[in-house]
């Protein structure tokens, strides 16, 4: 399992400022192995979504061209004391959620 996704999530004016960073090695599976000179199997985050209160705000999908530890930032409309949760499934079907409370 990889490491808890870093959640960032203050209020500016009525607006969450709302960053994430997600732990993932994010395999291409192009890549060769530097000493055995095999190639290393893809593995990546194909789906994300992002809930607010238990309410899936934002969701997309992902692919082997992203880079390693994904990273995404945006504004969603909410409150002090908010919940918000983060899952991600990867295509070996690993799966992670992690949440934070929206901080003033």
């Amino acid at each position: 399992m990889t490491k808890a996704t870093k959640i960032r999530a203050k209020i500016k004016k009525e607006f969450i400022d709302f960053r994430m960073l997600m732990h993932h090695e994010m395999e291409t599976g192009l890549r060769k192995d530097e000493n055995t000179g095999e190639v290393i199997p893809a593995w990546f985050i194909k789906e994300f979504s992002i809930n607010l209160n238990e309410e899936k705000i934002i969701s997309g999908k992902l692919g082997p061209t992203i880079s390693k530890n994904p990273y995404l930032r945006c504004k969603i409309k909410g409150a002090v004391g908010d919940r918000i949760s983060v899952s991600w499934i990867d295509n070996k079907g690993q799966e992670r959620v992690d949440e934070a409370v929206v901080k003033a």
